[in-house]
């Protein structure tokens, strides 16, 4: 059996696995996001480490013997600064952080060849601002680092004691060469960092080191049982779903919303709206990146105290358009369409006959409109996306799928239950099976895939969006100043 641990956003995913695509086990654990300053996005590293424990014995119970290999997905573009011996210098920089506004500068001074190399624009939160604000704003701590790793790099770097990274993490740091395949040399070096800070680069599905005894005794598992590079959650997402062929696209609503196709080589975006990474296997994904998915939803409805019972109950029994309410939900800034971290977000249109439905149906239809701007985008730059596949956890109630396909306009092809919402830990696994040879490649992995069971069909109530929609592409503009 195979185990594989996702590392994101707000928890940890566990899954077990066996050769054939069955799950023995699965759990998660949380862990805090903290903010201690405006724009700040931040998690102790170390709570990620004790909830990969709580996780992976709760998903192991007493078959730690039976494990033969680890894979890892997790969150992208964050920034773990540690020392030689994969200490933490401070907490990690995550995703969602914003403080590196004033670094985009730097990328925009690059010349063109150099640009062209990244194939992605420049936004806070990527590694590569990060890495010049704390080289700015944290000296001490820049130059006692001996690595500057993704958050799945350093959880495997505490399973090993190896440092290393792979293509799909580091091809969204900024620091990558996508057409050469490799670390952005010459760009680390105009931009005045320290090349050494880079972890060196081994394949998704190659053995990145072992289990040390330490590791494995705190997971229950066995000593030198081979650890694979692993991948980033969306990569790794696509590659537990089984999205195998150019073209094949997925929509996944967590803590942010993604909307990705397969790509046989890298062209970027023109427009520079989209983005452009490494897949797991030897493809290309273009992706639409938008920030505030499920961070949106949790934020409005706690802040209106209510349950996720009600969320649904209330926000269903308002028609579509939430009587005249809009919600923008720019709430940590946003990648597609706009790369502009100093958005925010709102509701407008608020009258005396509005609810607390009206603002939570608004809310749902905001991140909908959001997820539509970024398909439009891919669509806009040459990448169609026909019948996407939908995934993560934020997609599980029949009601919110609905309201998705009419607001897209186009069928969305059903997971297995609970695969979407571990699609990145079951990819995460699959790479495991590749590190101990127990498959030949990533690609002989999707015979394994749980393929789509159904298909939710537009209900024909896309045309009541449509002036919902033009509200809401007007609002940015409006409010932006």
């Amino acid at each position: 059996m195979f185990l594989g641990l996702d590392l994101g956003t707000g928890s940890v995913k566990a899954l077990l696995l066996a050769e054939d695509g069955t799950v023995h086990g699965e759990s998660s654990a949380s862990y805090a996001v903290e903010s201690p300053s405006g724009g700040w996005a931040e998690t102790n590293p170390e709570d990620w480490w004790s909830a990969a424990g709580t996780a992976t014995r709760a998903a192991v119970k007493d078959r730690g013997t039976g494990v033969s290999a680890v894979g890892l997905s997790g969150q992208m573009h964050g920034v773990v600064m540690a020392d030689a011996d994969g200490r933490p210098l401070r907490p990690a920089v995550l995703w969602a952080d914003t403080r590196s506004t004033g670094q985009l500068a730097a990328y925009r001074e690059l010349d063109g060849r150099l640009r062209q190399q990244l194939a992605n624009p420049p936004a806070t939160g990527m590694a590569g601002p990060t890495l010049l604000w704390l080289r700015d704003h944290e000296p001490e701590t820049y130059r006692a680092a001996r690595w500057a790793l993704q958050p799945k790099d350093w959880l495997r770097l505490r399973l090993t004691g190896e440092a290393a990274s792979e293509p799909s993490d580091a091809s969204a740091t900024l620091l990558y060469d996508l057409s050469a395949d490799d670390w952005a040399r010459e760009v680390v070096e105009t931009l005045g960092l320290r090349r050494e800070l880079l972890a060196p680069l081994v394949g998704s599905g190659e053995r990145a080191g072992s289990l040390t005894e330490p590791a494995a005794r705190y997971l229950g598992l066995q000593p030198g049982v081979p650890v694979a590079a692993g991948a980033g959650d969306t990569a790794a997402a696509m590659l537990g779903s089984g999205l195998s062929d150019p073209g094949d696209a997925q929509i996944t609503v967590g803590t942010g919303g993604q909307v990705v196709v397969l790509k046989e080589s890298p062209e970027p975006d023109p427009h520079g709206r989209t983005q452009l990474y490494r897949a797991a296997s030897d493809l290309y994904y273009a992706m639409a990146a938008m920030q505030n998915a499920g961070l949106a939803l949790e934020w409005a409805r706690r802040v209106l105290g209510a349950s996720w019972e009600e969320v649904y109950d209330e926000a269903f029994a308002v028609p579509p358009g939430a009587g005249g309410v809009t919600f923008l939900p720019y709430l940590s800034g946003e990648r597609t369409p706009h790369f502009d971290p100093a958005a925010r977000g709102a509701w407008t249109g608020l009258g005396l006959g509005h609810d607390r439905g009206h603002l939570l149906r608004a809310a749902l239809e905001g991140v909908a409109f959001s997820l539509r701007e970024g398909l439009e985008a891919l669509e806009a730059a040459g990448t169609p996306a026909s019948e996407p596949r939908l995934a993560g956890g934020g997609t599980a109630r029949e009601p919110w799928r609905r309201l998705l396909a009419d607001v897209l306009g186009r069928p969305l092809r059903l997971l297995p239950e609970g695969v979407a919402a571990t699609a990145s830990a079951r990819g995460a696994a699959l790479l495991a099976g590749v590190a101990a040879g127990n498959y030949d490649s990533a690609g002989t992995t999707l015979a394994l895939a749980p393929g789509p069971v159904g298909t939710i069909e537009p209900g024909g109530r896309g045309g009541e969006y449509e002036h919902a929609y033009r509200r809401y592409r007007e609002l940015y503009p409006r409010l932006r100043p």
